[in-house]
């Protein structure tokens, strides 16, 4: 299999690489246009600030390859957040491949939930082949401080201040808000059942 992650300045690249490798799938890292186009699946990661990202794809025309590819794609985390369609953080207009705006969390007094959430949290309501065999309640890993909420591309729901989409499905496009290659055998499971899709 042709296994490409998106090589661009928000990177959590090598431990996606590394969980990859667990699964015995060996991925390139590149931003070449013709690589990545023809790539079997793609994966989209990123850590990091949705302006200066968008910026940078867009400075490389990788935001217009991205939205026209036609094979199954994976964001994860902040790659996830660029596919929708704007996010609060820096006022950044996105991919616009998930109608749904992405917000910031908001502290709630009393609640002892801080801003962003860092650790373990659940997914349920799971939906479509990319969690077969994973539990509802399943634990994952989330670093976020920003969300996408609830819509018509919601394929799994945590809460955490209020409840929100930990990820979203349209056509070839996926995307988790938690870190696969962080959230141990459910992480590898999902990764497992991405490269099936």
């Amino acid at each position: 299999m042709n296994l490409v992650i998106i090589k661009y300045n928000a990177g959590n690249i090598q431990s996606v690489r590394y969980a990859l490798e667990r699964i015995g799938a060996t991925a390139t890292v590149t931003d070449d246009h013709e690589m990545i186009a023809s790539a079997d699946k793609v994966i989209f990661p990123g850590v990091g600030e949705a302006s200066t990202a968008m910026h940078y794809l867009r400075e490389r025309k990788l935001d217009q390859l991205i939205i026209g590819l036609q094979q199954p794609v994976l964001g994860i985390c902040l790659g996830m957040q660029l596919m929708c369609r704007h996010s609060e953080e820096n006022d950044t207009t996105c991919l616009n491949i998930f109608d749904e705006a992405v917000k910031q969390f908001k502290p709630q007094q009393g609640t002892g939930l801080k801003v962003p959430q860092i650790g373990w949290n659940t997914i349920s309501d799971v939906k479509t082949p990319l969690f077969n065999m994973v539990p509802e309640n399943s634990y994952c890993y989330f670093v976020h401080g920003y969300y996408a909420a609830k819509g018509e591309h919601t394929i799994a729901t945590t809460d955490y201040i209020q409840p929100y989409s930990s990820a979203l499905h349209r056509d070839n496009f996926y995307g988790v808000q938690f870190h696969p290659e962080k959230s141990a055998v459910v992480g590898e499971k999902i990764l497992t059942n991405f490269l099936k899709l």
